[in-house]
């Protein structure tokens, strides 16, 4: 069941702006033990959700990485993000109305924030290990830099220190064609939808790859040209998937956020910040990822002191940690069952 956490106490944003208090929407598995230690904390990705079982299903279940028979799992929707938590169509305290365009900018670092205010609520002492993924990873990175002494372990996925000026080129690419839909401007929740799929369209490109595509949506030899070709198709499917269940101002928000990071910024430079970290991590990085190369994962393994690198090897690019996710298994358990680090290791 979806649960709410109300903050009512005013929430200060890096940037300097103010929400009047905040809502976070999550989800919890199974029992809190008595040391309240047995938890494992999920940070989902751009467009993702509480519901991790559903996104993530994959990794659920008796003896697996996720298992709420031994484990307290809890994850949260992410501050921004339209899935329950406070987002710009969320009411202005001020107005009663919805933020729209006058909805605060929001960091990674402070939807971290936002994550530790809930840990507190729910009475969590520490967290046996930190799970996350792409935009999730960067949420991650910055709690363990933040909390040092709250983490026993973490796994980050195709993730970075900073956000580079490739993924940001690819992010604004996607809000110039939100921008370009006629209606975004209006302050209505159905502004910038069209413009929205345009931008999912442009994102698959990074987070799949070249050889994705040829496997999955190659047309055959000879063909007629009549324009009506599989990998058309699938970008307009992909487009309007999420304009069913998304809106475009957390889209652009979020982009926002996920730019922003940069886990050196205030802490002395990115190898300053990651020497912080005293959890055991394993960064794992996709071979194909052009969005997350490995370049950013072998950074992340040569300056987080107690870190282990692994590659998957996968034809999907950077959505592989979503699919591929018995290799994503195996690679944690391969890593860290003789530690005692390991989460409850597999009998």
């Amino acid at each position: 069941m979806l649960k709410t956490f109300q903050y009512q106490a005013p929430f200060i944003t890096e940037c300097g702006d103010t929400l009047e208090g905040l809502t976070l929407a999550y989800r919890t598995y199974g029992q809190l033990n008595a040391n309240a230690d047995n938890v494992v904390w999920v940070c989902h990705a751009l467009t993702g959700s509480a519901d991790v079982d559903r996104w993530w299903a994959g990794l659920f279940g008796k003896g697996r990485l996720l298992d709420p028979s031994r484990q307290f799992i809890v994850c949260a929707n992410m501050l921004g993000s339209c899935y329950g938590s406070t987002n710009p169509l969320s009411p202005n305290p001020s107005t009663g109305t919805p933020y729209y365009y006058d909805f605060p900018v929001l960091t990674n670092r402070d939807i971290m924030r936002g994550f530790e205010l809930l840990r507190r609520h729910l009475g969590i002492r520490r967290i046996r290990c930190l799970i996350g993924g792409s935009m999730g990873g960067q949420q991650a990175l910055e709690w363990l830099i933040e909390a040092p002494e709250l983490f026993d372990s973490a796994y980050l996925i195709a993730c970075n220190a900073r956000h580079s000026p490739w993924g940001i080129a690819f992010n604004e690419a996607q809000r110039m064609a939100i921008e370009a839909d006629s209606s975004w401007g209006q302050r209505t929740p159905g502004a910038g939808l069209k413009g929205m799929e345009a931008a999912r369209a442009c994102a698959m490109l990074s987070y799949r790859h070249y050889q994705t595509y040829a496997l999955t949506q190659s047309d055959a030899e000879g063909c007629p040209p009549t324009g009506n070709f599989r990998a058309a198709s699938y970008q307009k499917y992909q487009g309007k998937k999420l304009r069913e269940r998304f809106h475009a101002f957390s889209y652009w928000w979020l982009s926002k956020a996920m730019d922003s990071h940069d886990v050196g910024r205030g802490r002395g430079g990115v190898e300053a910040a990651l020497a912080r970290i005293r959890a055991q991590v394993l960064v794992l990085g996709i071979s194909t990822d052009i969005l997350f190369p490995l370049a950013e994962q072998q950074l992340l393994a040569n300056y987080i002191p107690h870190a282990h690198l692994r590659i998957l090897h996968s034809v999907y690019g950077h959505d592989a940690f979503l699919i591929e996710t018995d290799a994503v298994e195996r690679f944690y358990f391969d890593c860290f069952a003789q530690t005692e680090s390991c989460l409850f290791p597999v009998s």
